[in-house]
């Protein structure tokens, strides 16, 4: 059985190697990950996975696996940063302040679509204007959901964390292996 991952975050890939899996393409789908009017962070994050899973092209057969991460302030979604301004914009109104990190695994298997949401609870520390600056040179924002990366730098900025630290990188490894298993793919298989 072949694994398709419809991602391009080298950060999954890294994470799926934990548990013994070796996606046999990397096809990241094209989707439009602009929020909806009102929608809530995670009707958000579940609806753009179960969009990629559709939109991943996968030979009858494979399995297909995507995910998408958001950070949750109340209601407000932030999505990956388009500007180092927005960045610091993201950084300053998580500063001293607990939010939700969202991240939404889905594994399609031909027209099957399973779907698992996971919420984990950070808090950052309250920033100075020197840390925000410090951190926004080190460009590790880039492509970051809320505009930073639990794995890097800004792991100074959470001194607290409430649930899966996975989901939090970007792929919630025990649902994940859940998804994959009852798709029928094996974990820790042995690679040709």
């Amino acid at each position: 059985m072949r694994l398709i991952l419809g991602s391009g975050s080298p950060r999954r890939v890294e994470l799926l190697a934990q548990i013994g899996v070796v996606p046999d393409e990397i096809r990241p789908p094209d989707v439009d990950e602009t929020p909806l009017a009102g929608e809530l962070p995670h009707v958000y994050c579940a609806r753009v996975t179960k969009l990629k899973a559709e939109a991943t092209a996968t030979p009858q057969g494979a399995v297909a696996l995507c995910a998408d991460t958001t950070v949750a302030l109340g209601r407000r979604i932030m999505g990956k940063p388009s500007d180092r301004d927005e960045a610091a914009r993201f950084l300053i109104a998580l500063s001293g302040r607990r939010h939700r990190v969202i991240t939404s695994v889905a594994v399609r298997n031909d027209a099957r679509i399973s779907c698992r949401t996971v919420t984990t609870q950070v808090k950052f520390k309250r920033l100075s204007q020197a840390e925000i600056d410090g951190y926004l040179a080190t460009d590790d924002w880039v492509g970051k959901a809320g505009g930073y990366a639990i794995q890097g730098p800004a792991s100074a900025f959470a001194p607290w964390i409430q649930g899966s630290f996975s989901a939090v990188v970007g792929l919630p490894l025990h649902e994940t292996a859940e998804l994959l298993q009852s798709a029928g793919y094996p974990l820790w298989r042995a690679r040709p």
